[in-house]
């Protein structure tokens, strides 16, 4: 099985989230996993939306290593590419594609890996692959599997195969996904005295959040929480006092940050007349460095007592922030071949030797843990 190959395929399902249609990449590479003696379970997730598990060599001896990814990924945006995003071009020793960094290439090197591993004495413990729909949004496809998966078991470790530049990190921020709501009453634009603009209302809520200070301790892996409004509408015409506004709010945490606490300060803040619906509540991730797994990958991976770049967190949100209580907080370490620069980015690309080399990473965590 080659990385190079399962990448470029893995890149031609279009799976841009919304809506996702992540049934038939989910077919396919569960195809792909039996053939290669993995027993897979899918779990529906809407319509032609399926998650995927694939398990081997699992035993009552030891937990397995897991292997967590997605398979959906955000748009190719407004801006023009210069290849197609769903070609998979390999040139100048790049693969290029929506989803090659973030994080289809991560998944090939995943199934590649744990394919590959199984060629020679079969590695104690076993695999498991869980590969979800429905991530980019904020890890609700992962939330979901979570409730509906009864034969979860236990692990051993986690993998995230998101994109690191084959740098492990060790934790990412939580996040606060809020929508918030401004009321008002319409009448016409030439008489606006007679009715009350809830776009003015929204507006000034936005000023006050802008300005809007966190009462919380440095963490000194993920630093200090922010917050930022993303997404504003509202309004009916342009003649008409507009009833009705919302935007949403995106708040990153950290350990030393409380959630009930932030949404507090943030609805007193803000005041009644800002109704506040919660979106997405998932904790940062954070790993103890001394950790022994943590340990062995830094080996492989060459991260070195002295390199100051460690320990690493990342800036945006993984499924390690539902599976870390899905598997009661056992190491979770996020690793992939991906450039994290590149996500989300147009004209994404990932480096192919970062590819092979992610293969041959996983393989020696798989053969070592």
């Amino acid at each position: 099985m080659d990385v190079i190959s399962l990448t470029q395929e893995l890149i031609s399902f279009n799976n841009i989230n919304p809506p996702g249609n992540e049934a038939t990449i989910a077919r396919y590479t569960g195809a792909l996993l039996e053939e290669n003696g993995f027993r897979t379970s899918y779990f529906p997730y809407g319509d032609n939306r399926l998650h995927l598990v694939a398990e081997k060599g699992l035993s009552s001896k030891k937990p397995p290593l897991v292997f967590s990814g997605h398979f959906d990924t955000v748009p190719p945006g407004e801006k023009k590419w210069s290849v197609d995003p769903f070609s998979g071009k390999t040139e100048d020793g790049k693969i290029w594609g929506r989803g090659s960094s973030d994080m289809k290439g991560g998944l090939a090197a995943m199934i590649c890996a744990s394919v590959e591993a199984f060629r020679g004495s079969e590695p104690e413990g076993g695999i498991r692959l869980v590969i979800t729909a429905g991530e980019e949004m904020g890890c609700q496809g992962m939330k979901h599997l979570a409730d509906v998966w009864n034969e979860a078991g236990k692990a051993g470790a986690v993998i995230i195969g998101e994109p690191t530049a084959n740098l492990p990190a060790t934790g990412h921020k939580g996040a606060l996904y809020l929508n918030a709501v401004t009321s008002g009453i319409t009448a016409h634009s030439s008489m606006p005295e007679l009715g009350v603009n809830a776009i003015y209302k929204a507006a000034g809520a936005i000023l006050r959040i802008k300005d809007l200070k966190f009462d919380a301790e440095r963490d000194d892996l993920l630093g200090y929480p922010t917050i930022n409004v993303g997404k504003i509408s509202g309004g009916l015409n342009i003649n008409s006092v507009p009833d009705h506004a919302e935007f949403t709010v995106d708040i990153r945490t950290t350990t030393k940050t409380i959630h009930e606490e932030v949404l507090e300060k943030l609805q007193a803040e803000l005041g009644s007349d800002v109704v506040i619906e919660k979106l997405v509540d998932l904790l940062p991730v954070r790993c103890d460095e001394d950790d022994p797994f943590v340990q062995l990958v830094y080996d492989i991976c060459g991260v070195r007592a002295a390199d100051e770049r460690f320990p690493r967190a990342m800036s945006y949100l993984t499924d390690g922030a539902v599976l870390q209580r899905l598997y009661s907080n056992i190491p979770i370490v996020i690793l992939g071949p991906g450039q994290p620069e590149l996500a989300h980015q147009t004209d994404e690309y990932c480096f192919i030797d970062k590819l092979e080399e992610a293969v041959s990473i996983y393989k020696k965590i798989i053969e070592q843990r």
